[in-house]
């Protein structure tokens, strides 16, 4: 029989792809964690990891595996939920910004159904500064989203930089010339980050595409339409950094979470204290 805390560790590392960063996650050493993956192999017969000094991924085997490990941990926690005492039940209204979905949620979900089976879910995914208008109306309970530097409202949860993206830096227009900006519609930090930095800097600009969807705004950047600007760790695939040289430094950006008064307050914390613990910045990994 395999067990259970050993799956939970192959889940947390196929999540994160970093051993220190599960064992984080986990609450556990990162030692533990390597026990763990070794027992779960040796107890399959199979390699399951692969790492090297780059990254850590799964092996077919793994792969194959990966969907009957969160399958077993889902059936777990939902046993475990409807026999206890202290389980929680209701109705969660969370709202989360474009890129964050693009990037983190799918781990924090599976790890919120598999803990909090009986609490529903209703999912809003839209810009920050709406988001916030949302909750201000009462129709949301937590907000995850960005907001500028300075402003207090929220429960910080990292800070990082904002950069600019395209498919080739090389073949931006020269100076002078004006910049095609790929962007959010208003209201959006991103783009209002960008077009201050620009003008601060006396740079001309046009908006060549705009899109409410972070996946339609990254095939505007593949296809050499422009210029885009995202959170360094949230840098979509196929685009490269602009050099520092070439245009202006944008200012940093925090991530906060925003609850809304009167709400259930086990619900809102049982889920905040779960994106707390998970989400950070995704860094290229060694370990």
């Amino acid at each position: 029989m395999l067990n259970l805390n050993h799956l939970s560790s192959f889940v947390a590392l196929q999540q994160t792809g970093s051993f220190t960063e599960a064992a984080a996650r986990l609450g556990i050493g990162q030692s533990t964690v390597t026990q763990h993956i070794q027992r779960l192999e040796k107890a399959l017969g199979r390699q399951l990891v692969f790492r090297d000094t780059h990254q850590v991924k799964l092996t077919a085997e793994g792969e194959a595996l990966i969907g009957y490990a969160r399958g077993m941990l889902d059936l777990n926690g939902k046993v475990s939920s409807l026999f206890s005492e202290t389980r929680l039940r209701g109705r969660l209204r969370l709202g989360v910004s474009e890129d964050v979905v693009a990037n983190r949620l799918t781990g924090i979900l599976e790890d919120f159904i598999r803990l909090y089976p009986l609490i529903d879910l209703e999912l809003t995914v839209a810009l920050s500064a709406v988001l916030y208008q949302m909750q201000d109306a009462g129709d949301l309970d937590l907000v995850l989203a960005k907001r500028h530097l300075g402003e207090t409202h929220g429960r910080l949860l990292y800070r990082e930089p904002l950069i600019w993206l395209a498919r080739d830096p090389d073949l931006l227009p020269a100076r002078g010339e004006a910049l095609p900006l790929i962007a959010f519609p208003p209201p959006s930090i991103t783009r209002r980050v960008a077009q201050e930095a620009l003008d601060g800097a006396n740079l001309p600009w046009r908006i060549v595409c705009t899109c409410g969807s972070l996946s339609g705004l990254t095939a505007a950047a593949r296809a050499g339409m422009g210029v885009l600007v995202q959170p360094r760790s949230m840098a979509p695939a196929g685009l490269r950094e602009v050099p520092a040289d070439r245009l202006p430094l944008l200012e940093d950006v925090e991530f906060v979470l925003i609850s809304r008064r009167g709400t259930d307050t086990a619900l809102v914390d049982a889920l905040s204290n779960l994106i707390a613990g998970q989400i950070a910045p995704q860094n290229p990994r060694r370990d």
